[in-house]
């Protein structure tokens, strides 16, 4: 049987990067903020905090709290039937609840959880390349804009939701290795015969 482990956190946690430990172990990767830049692409628009944030809110107005979950289905069904999935970026209460009912105890959610002061470093320190980062997984955005964003997120999306009901969680603020070896020692134990 293979399992779902779905990273939860606030912007610039390490959410990618505990997503990538797995990928790198064979897993297969869904992205649920891919929805936003592929939307956003199709329209012609440019990928920018602004419209990011204009087509997050206009898909769950569109589609409920759970559109990411909803529209991502397809996919993760698609991946389930290769091997375990990870889910980089659910962000709702209503997500969480569609994937639970959708897959039960197969799914295990794992918090990833930094300091704002930690976080916002980080995103400012980002550097966007576009032909190594062509899905705009890894791009920087000041204090400021991560701060704003924080805020929309708790207030708008039902963020701590899942963060606060979270199977596993993992402080990373010091090491990232620290936060991919437990990241990776809980998949290990979930995934175990």
């Amino acid at each position: 049987m293979h399992f779902i482990v779905a990273i939860v956190g606030m912007t610039g946690s390490g959410k990618s990067t505990a997503a990538e430990c797995l990928v790198d172990r064979g897993w297969r990767h869904i992205r649920f903020g891919q929805v936003t830049i592929d939307r956003l692409r199709e329209e012609g628009r440019e990928v920018n905090p602004e419209n990011e944030k204009e087509m997050r809110e206009r898909l769950r107005r569109d589609h409920g709290m759970g559109a990411f979950a909803t529209l991502s289905l397809p996919a993760i069904e698609e991946g389930l039937k290769q091997g375990h999935v990870v889910i980089d970026g659910l962000y709702s209460w209503s997500e969480h609840k569609i994937l639970k009912e959708a897959y039960g105890d197969r799914v295990h959610v794992v918090a990833v959880a930094s300091a704002p002061k930690i976080r916002y470093a980080r995103l400012e320190n980002r550097v966007h390349d576009a032909r190594t980062d062509p899905h705009f997984r890894m791009r920087p955005l000041t204090a400021n804009e991560a701060r704003m964003r924080d805020h929309a997120e708790i207030e708008n999306i039902e963020k701590g939701g899942p963060i606060a009901m979270a199977d596993f969680t993992v402080v990373n603020e010091s090491a990232s290795q620290d936060m991919i070896d437990a990241v990776l020692a809980y998949a290990d134990r979930v995934t175990s015969p």
